[in-house]
């Protein structure tokens, strides 16, 4: 059974990362999360790419010395966070994969489809209507946190990474997959995306809040992480996927290790 914690800890003290607008335009959608052929069908053709990336950044972090591996599970014996786990496009394949997943989102709509979908599925998943900074505040640690496609949602950056941060035990892996902030990401990531295509809906994003990836490393360096490894993800038109590549101007992921 699919456990779903909603509002489980009290409001945070701490700057919010929440942009409220981005949440009511995402729970407006919720109910779309697990269709194919919908609104979120980009993050579909785009999971894929992203969960190679996630198991080959994560399958070597530090777990408890008892803790049986075997590849078809790389990913047991750690806890990750899928911070803005929207309908849990994520959070399924990485317990599949054998990680321990809290599913963490501020919309609660969004939880209500990830629980249903688990549910209907038989996968076990901590699912909880909640915040970075509530968790952090609550004090919660992971091996590792996985924030894709969210950065560019988020209404305070430096307040983010501080959470996450605080989230992470020394060690842990931090996985980013974001926008850049240059004129292809304008023309691509946000017109030909949300006007021409229709890939997402009009006003998914905002370009002023892309990070591009000076940016973000010099943000996550603050907040004591160590960057080791930043790729471009683009997509090809021709086979309709994404592919990781040394072009970073329109997406890229990004893997930082808490010191």
């Amino acid at each position: 059974m699919v456990q779903q914690r909603t509002n489980e800890t009290p409001a945070s003290k701490r700057a919010s990362t929440i942009d409220p607008v981005d949440v009511a335009q995402f729970s407006a959608l919720s109910e779309h999360w697990w269709d194919e052929a919908g609104p979120f069908a980009p993050l579909h053709r785009f999971t894929p790419v992203r969960m190679g990336f996630i198991r080959d950044c994560l399958q070597d972090l530090p777990r408890a010395p008892a803790t049986e591996v075997d590849r078809s599970r790389p990913l047991a014996g750690l806890r990750v966070l899928d911070i803005g786990c929207g309908g849990g496009l994520l959070s399924e394949p990485m317990t599949r994969l054998g990680a321990d997943v809290v599913g963490v989102d501020a919309s609660g709509e969004n939880i209500e489809a990830a629980c249903a979908h688990a549910d209907g599925v038989g996968l076990s998943i901590d699912y909880r209507h909640t915040s970075a900074e509530t968790l952090a505040e609550a004090s919660e640690q992971f091996d590792a946190v996985v924030a894709s496609e969210v950065i560019e949602h988020v209404a305070d950056l430096d307040a983010f990474t501080a959470a996450l941060s605080d989230l992470l035990r020394p060690g842990g892996g931090l996985l980013t997959t974001t926008l850049n902030r240059t004129l292809r990401s304008l023309i691509l990531g946000k017109f030909a995306a949300e006007y021409v295509f229709r890939w997402v809906p009009a006003g998914t994003h905002d370009w002023r809040k892309f990070v591009n990836p000076a940016e973000l490393t010099e943000t996550l360096s603050r907040h004591g992480f160590q960057v080791s490894e930043e790729t471009g993800i683009s997509y090809d038109p021709m086979t309709g996927e994404f592919r990781l590549t040394k072009d970073d101007a329109v997406n890229y992921a990004l893997f930082a290790i808490r010191i």
